[in-house]
């Protein structure tokens, strides 16, 4: 009985760190992710960091999948903070909230700003991108 419960939490314990891990790549990812878009932008991001705020299930592709959104703030002229947020699936970009930019892709990754309609700068996105589901 004993040898059971050591290799049980064992298995727990690489379960742990192998989560761990891949959500450390996955922060780099979206810190990589959120530093890009910000210099794309003309944007400062302060502090160079990103932090998880928020988990939603969401249907991307066909499939119900975990989309994972990570907060960060930015600075437009030097002298503010503003809140930017970036949300991802795996490691694509899916959508992305900056002071002056809003990007919403409903099936397909964000790839440049350029995937606007029409020459604008602005992005059709669907109706659960309400404010609601940003919470400052």
């Amino acid at each position: 009985m004993g040898d059971l419960a050591t290799l049980l939490l064992l298995l727990v314990l690489l379960a742990i760190a192998g989560i761990w891990l891949m959500l450390s790549r996955a922060r780099d990812r979206a810190i990589q992710e959120a530093r890009w878009r910000c210099q794309q932008h003309g944007l400062q991001l302060l502090d160079e960091t990103v932090g998880l705020s928020g988990l939603r299930l969401r249907r991307f592709r066909g499939q119900r999948v975990v989309e994972r959104r990570y907060s960060f703030e930015v600075s437009i002229d030097g002298d503010d903070r503003e809140a930017g947020h970036l949300w991802m699936v795996g490691s694509l970009l899916t959508a992305l909230i900056l002071p002056t930019v809003e990007l919403y892709t409903p099936e397909h990754p964000v790839t440049s700003s350029t995937e606007t309609t029409e020459g604008t700068n602005v992005v059709p996105f669907r109706r659960q991108y309400r404010d609601r589901d940003i919470r400052h």
